[in-house]
């Protein structure tokens, strides 16, 4: 029996949602059914580019779907999936899940009262490479892991005007610190201590260095930038056996497992895309399952109590949390 395609309710059509909305269409199993923007305007471009319709009320817009899609300013990301929540609809959030583990902690809770599947977007998670780097750590093919390091030092002040403005919730933590901070936690665990120092300017943090230092002394390094021409983005694991290197970690096609002469043990080679995650988002929802197995709600709540602490530590405060 032929399976009619997902549909989708859009809340926010801004570079990423344009990006998704082409690649999971292109598939066939999803659909855009229904947009909503805070500009009218925006949802009606959006949707004669990628199909639906437009609605100038979230609420309305909502009820044209299965499941709903926010991909908005992170600050927006609370109100719209607690309106989603209430009103009995399935959620795909993007990453961070909210601002603060305080407000996801919240969703996760009414959402289970209501008994409604809400998931964090974050693609990383299972993303072929990053499976297979996950495979190599636990089975211990690199020995001893004495030394973790990750680099996300990248300029992207042009890609979103939000990435500079602290009401949007801006800066290098929530929106580049996010992911190795997941990857991290699904290689190891929640950390025992974490160490942030960071450089903020007009109210959010352009760069960042923070360690996390695991259960078993393990200690990672993360370096963060917004505004780094150096363009560097990879991961390096350092095992007594052999080391793990994977390149823009956070979208890689691609992980090397190496001996310690540098010689080569295996190349894994598999595509990260944005529609694996719909499609799992799409078949959990379908299976009628009320908290996602891939994502388990205790990891997006565990990754947000260390931005948090990271947030914390270098004082980084968005006027509308005062």
């Amino acid at each position: 029996m032929e399976i009619r395609p997902f549909r989708w309710c859009f809340i926010g059509t801004g570079t990423l949602a344009k990006q998704v909305a082409e690649e999971i269409t292109a598939s066939g199993r999803h659909a855009v059914s229904s947009v909503c923007s805070r500009k009218f305007e925006n949802a009606v471009r959006f949707a004669e580019a990628y199909g639906g319709t437009a609605y100038a009320d979230p609420k309305t817009a909502m009820d044209h779907a299965d499941a709903v899609y926010v991909v908005t300013p992170h600050p927006q990301h609370y109100p719209y999936v607690r309106q989603a929540i209430e009103q009995g609809k399935p959620v795909l959030c993007e990453k961070p899940f909210t601002v603060r583990a305080s407000e996801t902690r919240e969703l996760f809770e009414l959402a289970r009262k209501k008994g409604v599947y809400i998931v964090e977007g974050m693609w990383t998670w299972f993303a072929p490479a990053a499976l297979k780097v996950l495979e190599w750590v636990e089975s211990g093919v690199t020995g001893e892991i004495r030394q973790v390091d990750t680099d996300y030092l990248v300029n992207v002040l042009n890609y979103a005007p939000r990435l500079t403005d602290p009401n949007l919730a801006g800066g290098a933590i929530l929106d580049s610190g996010v992911y190795p901070v997941t990857y991290l936690y699904r290689l190891f665990g929640k950390p025992v201590s974490v160490k942030c120092s960071g450089k903020t300017v007009n109210g959010v943090d352009l760069s960042d260095e923070i360690e996390l230092v695991f259960q078993n002394g393990l200690k990672c390094r993360i370096a963060l930038s917004i505004c780094d021409d150096a363009g560097r983005e990879w991961l390096r694991i350092r095992g007594t056996k052999a080391d793990i290197f994977v390149d823009h970690f956070h979208y890689a096609d691609s992980a090397e497992l190496t001996a310690k002469d540098g010689s080569l043990i295996e190349r894994f080679e598999g595509r990260t895309t944005l529609l694996n995650e719909f499609d799992l988002a799409a078949r959990e929802i379908r299976a009628g399952k009320k908290e996602s197995e891939y994502i388990p709600p205790r990891a997006t709540l565990d990754v947000m109590e260390i931005l948090d602490e990271c947030r914390r530590q270098i004082g980084l405060v968005y006027p509308f949390e005062k």
